[in-house]
């Protein structure tokens, strides 16, 4: 699908007049950017326009969108642990921008994890794998961990609580947060280790409550699936992280560093007008659950104050595209102004995320059932297979008819 489309297409794929394409756009509903080949005319982005089509032939009002949007026609997975309503996150009830204003993710974990008692990260005697802190580190140390891990069934809350404080202790640590007291809340271990005053601290306690879960997201998904088969919880928060890491999910702060790279190199724009020209997204910009704008990124962006330059460029794609930033432009912008290490969006939001992600499987493990899709066969058609001849002797062969049904689909399930 092209990028960009005219506004006749536009009003033909919405059944609308021009007038309301042009309201859709009033509204930042629709982005729009001067045609290259003519100046007079304008292209409309065509993820918009599907956008807008798909909530149409839903018939959703807006605060619906973002259940829809993530599960489509999918069955949707019950849950008590995030929602969404009026372009916010809550925590199991608890707005989760207010919640940002003071709340460590000690504070959140206890909430996501539904604890009796408060939740501490502590390592223990959980090694380290794979060299220098990194994503490396912590990829290889959780693999080691879910190589000879215990399952998950058959434990207490209060055991697993236990086990996944740890293991959001060893992914910070292998992100290269390090600790003065056993006492020191994950934020202030993080800015020890990446050479922070009190006042980065402060930035990086917000940011890590505010991306610490999202509903059921891919990678919330992911982990779901591997803990509803029992499996231990450094696997399935393996499987999650794994699924976080992708560009278009959890590392799309990756994209947004290459794009920060340029502006600092060529200017703000530069960069914008290139991108314009060329009719290419800039990332970091919209998200189709908050058609109004980010609040997880508003929230971050408010109390920062990034490299001049960067500023400009923001400003300038907000007033271009009508596009707000997400939260991902927001944790860039962060590891700009504090001079963080390259990986550190991603450590941020990894770090946090584990707290979602293993509230995710412990909620999960309590259905007590597995979830298994099933596939719609899409391929070649299937080969004709005539019933075999009797054998020699008078007995007949096994006609697949007669096989026992239950013992065929057990077969074909595992």
């Amino acid at each position: 699908m092209r990028n960009w489309i005219t506004l006749t297409e536009a009003a033909r794929q919405l059944g609308v007049q021009a007038q309301t394409i042009y309201a859709y756009v009033s509204r930042g509903n629709i982005a729009v950017m001067p045609d290259p080949n003519d100046p007079r005319k304008s292209l409309y982005r065509a993820e918009d326009v599907a956008g807008l089509c798909r909530k149409k032939q839903v018939g959703r009002k807006r605060e619906a969108l973002a259940a829809g949007t993530i599960f489509g026609t999918e069955p949707c997975i019950y849950s008590g642990i995030t929602t969404f309503s009026k372009g916010r996150a809550y925590y199991r009830g608890r707005d989760s921008i207010r919640l940002s204003d003071t709340a460590t993710l000690e504070d959140v974990a206890a909430i996501l994890w539904n604890a009796r008692g408060p939740v501490s990260f502590e390592p223990g005697d959980l090694p380290l794998q794979g060299g220098e802190p990194g994503r490396q580190c912590a990829f290889t140390s959780l693999a080691a961990l879910a190589a000879c891990g215990h399952s998950t069934l058959g434990r207490t809350d209060s055991a697993l609580h236990v086990e996944a404080g740890r293991l959001v202790a060893l992914i910070a640590q292998a992100f290269g947060a390090r600790r003065n007291t056993n006492a020191q809340p994950t934020h202030e271990r993080l800015a020890l280790g990446w050479g922070q005053d009190r006042a980065g601290a402060e930035l990086i306690r917000r940011a890590m409550v505010l991306v610490a879960d999202h509903e059921t997201t891919s990678s919330a998904f992911a982990a779901r699936i591997t803990a509803s088969t029992g499996a231990s919880l450094p696997g399935c928060l393996l499987t999650g992280l794994a699924t976080l890491s992708g560009p278009l999910h959890g590392d799309a702060s990756g994209r947004v560093r290459a794009v920060f790279d340029d502006v600092g190199r060529l200017g703000a724009e530069h960069v914008v007008v290139h991108h314009l020209q060329s009719a290419t997204p800039i990332p970091g910009f919209g998200h189709h659950l908050y058609p109004d704008g980010d609040a997880r990124a508003a929230a971050l962006l408010e109390v920062l104050d990034p490299p001049r330059e960067l500023t400009s460029f923001i400003n300038k794609v907000v007033e271009l595209t009508g596009l707000r930033p997400n939260i991902d432009i927001a944790l860039a912008a962060l590891a700009a102004q504090l001079a963080l290490p390259r990986d550190a969006s991603f450590a941020l939001f990894a770090t946090a995320r584990s707290v979602g992600l293993l509230a995710h499987c412990i909620e999960q493990l309590r259905v007590g059932k597995v979830i298994r899709p099933r596939g719609r066969y899409t391929g070649r058609a299937l080969e004709d297979v005539s019933p075999a001849l009797p054998a020699e002797g008078g007995e007949k062969a096994l006609d697949p008819a007669t096989l026992d049904k239950n013992r065929v689909f057990k077969v074909v399930e595992r």
